[in-house]
């Protein structure tokens, strides 16, 4: 299934709009992920609508969400961590011979042959979307989670998560405030309260050719803080390659200015790259401190980034114009 031929067909059946799909494209460049997630993410349709769209298309069943609540212990055992993970799928029911699982590409034969003669069961495929698989993957098999992949399922998650509609009211609210504003200040000044919810920690860094300095934080010292954009630390590893990056904070000795200023190792923390067009102009930095992992959706904290880049070519626009 290629990104185009789902995404046409999606507008074709009036599902997305070509609007829709042409946000999505271009949030699939910067973010990556698959073109399904990307559409979830501008939350312009429920997960429900879109299992159901992927179940028609792809002529196979779509797993209902109870099937994946409690799922046996025998059932898991059905495959091994490993096998889980290579193959991105999820094991939920079994009767005499037939082992159903959950899959994000249903159509794949040879991953299906592969898995029936390890398991030596019959594999009957049923479709799912990338959250709750990655969300039930962590879940049954311990398999961590991309931060871009936690949302909302249920009691499981964090008890401060939004609910979809939630998120896209606030998301309208968000966006009013930072199409008002007059200076980047203001930008990042949104952007750092707006992750008070999702994050204990957070602070904005400015990318100045070969050099990254401190701007503005939450809880972490940045003043007259300042790295080379280059060598081996988060900040450059982020930049090389252009997206988020999403794990412990490595004791290596590039990061020891950033870990000095943290206090200690975060077990788990998140770096993401501010774009305006084609250039990496600031980088957002969030944690939940040290001893804590981060429980908040990176689809919402990307789709903030992703809105602070919007009003910093507002505020260059803006001040481009008074000047002529």
């Amino acid at each position: 299934m290629t990104v185009m031929k789902l995404g046409e067909a999606m507008v074709k059946s009036s599902l997305i709009t070509r609007d829709h799909l042409r946000q999505a494209l271009e949030r699939q460049v910067i973010f990556g992920g698959r073109i399904g997630t990307n559409i979830l993410e501008l939350g312009v349709i429920t997960e429900d609508s879109m299992v159901s769209f992927l179940s028609s298309y792809l002529k196979v069943p779509a797993v209902k969400p109870s099937d994946l609540n409690d799922i046996a212990a025998e059932v898991i055992a059905s495959f091994s961590r490993e096998l889980a993970e290579k193959y991105r799928v999820l094991p939920f029911r079994k009767d005499r011979n037939r082992l159903h699982v959950a899959m994000l590409d249903p159509r794949a034969i040879a991953s299906i042959d592969e898995m029936r003669f390890l398991t030596g069961s019959e594999i009957i495929p049923y479709i799912i979307t990338d959250l709750r698989m990655y969300y039930s993957l962590e879940k049954y098999y311990g398999i961590k989670r991309d931060l871009r992949y936690i949302s909302v399922f249920g009691k499981e998650e964090a008890a401060e998560e939004k609910k979809p509609d939630d998120v896209k009211e606030q998301l309208l609210k968000v966006k009013e405030q930072f199409a008002g504003v007059r200076d980047r200040e203001e930008v990042i000044g949104i952007l750092l309260n707006e992750t008070k919810p999702l994050a204990s920690r957070a602070s904005a860094f400015l990318v100045k050719g070969s050099v990254i300095t401190g701007w503005k934080s939450r809880n972490i010292p940045v003043d007259q803080f300042e790295v080379p954009a280059d060598g081996m630390s988060v900040f450059s590893e982020v930049l090389s390659r252009k997206t988020y990056y999403r794990g412990p904070l490595l004791k290596i000795p590039d990061n020891e200015p950033l870990i000095g200023r943290l206090g200690g190792l975060p077990q788990d923390c998140c770096m993401i790259p501010i774009h305006i067009r084609d250039k990496i102009v600031g980088l957002l930095y969030v944690d939940n401190g040290n001893n804590a992992v981060l429980d908040a959706g990176v689809g919402y904290i990307n789709s903030l980034v992703a809105m602070a880049a919007v009003s910093f070519e507002i505020v260059i626009l803006r001040k481009k114009l008074f000047d002529l």
